[in-house]
């Protein structure tokens, strides 16, 4: 999925199901998720090798990533046959009930491949489009394949990792916030954004770069993280990580009034993210390469 500089936040969003519906699609996404991670968690070979690159030669895709795509494709359609499906792998599949499944089989995976223990299967559904600038976010589930947490949320129903409710840090000043990033693929993209971290490293507490989104916001969600920014990411690395934050009373958002997107998303309590936002402004985050 490309950027879309200039796009506003979307305004019209569609109506939401029941509280019940709800709780059943949150239901079902940490049901799959939870599946998939325990595919690749018992199956991870001692030595994983690569498959495939996407963007760029260190963008790597492993046979892992394909079987829990597929595993996850078909618990979601033995239920919900008619939604649309969006996965990092496969792609789109149209759907008739205008709900859309957004699934990252594994969110890391590059720390799978050198076996460090940061990586996860992301499912989230949304209601509208399958983009982030015009989709309404209804449920969502992140697994972290090693050691098993989940993390969970559906829109007005709270956000919670194994069963208990979690929340974002109180607001803080930059300087005693300790921020989450991460870096794209194409060595031009990783420069501007190194450049960009030259003006934010100084003005907070410390960086963390984990190398995984959904679990970067997720850790936002429960405090382990004050705040996380990353231009760059796809639809699946943040649909269900995004809801959770909100769900656990923060925001994500993009830069100057935009929705989150590929081409910005911060995330953490609103003061922050708006102190946060305005310096990435300032140094240009979302512009250039």
């Amino acid at each position: 999925m490309t950027d879309h500089p200039g796009a506003p936040a979307p305004t019209d969003a569609p109506a939401l199901p029941d509280a019940a519906t709800l709780a059943a699609l949150r239901d079902l996404a940490e049901r799959v998720a939870l599946a998939a991670a325990d595919l690749v968690r018992r199956t991870r070979p001692d030595e994983v090798t690569v498959a495939a690159t996407k963007s760029s030669p260190v963008d790597v895709v492993t046979a892992m990533d394909a079987a829990s795509e597929a595993l996850l494709r078909e618990l979601i359609l033995a239920e919900r046959p008619d939604d649309a499906i969006l996965g990092e792998e496969d792609g789109h599949v149209d759907g008739t009930s205008g709900l859309t499944w957004v699934i990252d089989p594994i969110d890391g995976t590059v720390n799978y491949l050198y076996g460090i223990p940061a990586y996860a299967v992301s499912v989230a559904v949304v209601a509208g489009t399958a983009d982030p600038l015009e989709w309404t976010a209804l449920a969502g589930a992140v697994v972290a394949i090693v050691g098993g947490s989940a993390w969970t949320a559906a829109r007005g129903g709270g956000a919670t990792r194994d069963g208990q409710p979690i929340t974002v840090n109180a607001a803080k000043e930059l300087s005693q916030s300790l921020v989450g990033t991460g870096f794209g693929y194409a060595s031009e993209r990783r420069a501007a954004q190194a450049q960009v971290l030259v003006h934010v490293l100084p003005q907070v507490r410390d960086i963390r770069r984990i190398g995984s989104a959904a679990l970067d916001l997720c850790m936002v969600a429960e405090g382990t993280l004050d705040l996380v920014y990353e231009r760059g990411l796809n639809p699946w690395d943040m649909a269900a990580g995004a809801l959770i934050v909100e769900e656990a009373g923060g925001v994500a958002t993009g830069l100057r009034g935009m929705a989150a997107s590929p081409t910005m998303t911060v995330a953490g309590p609103r003061e922050s993210v708006a102190a946060l936002a305005a310096l990435l402004e300032q140094h240009g985050a979302d512009q250039g390469a």
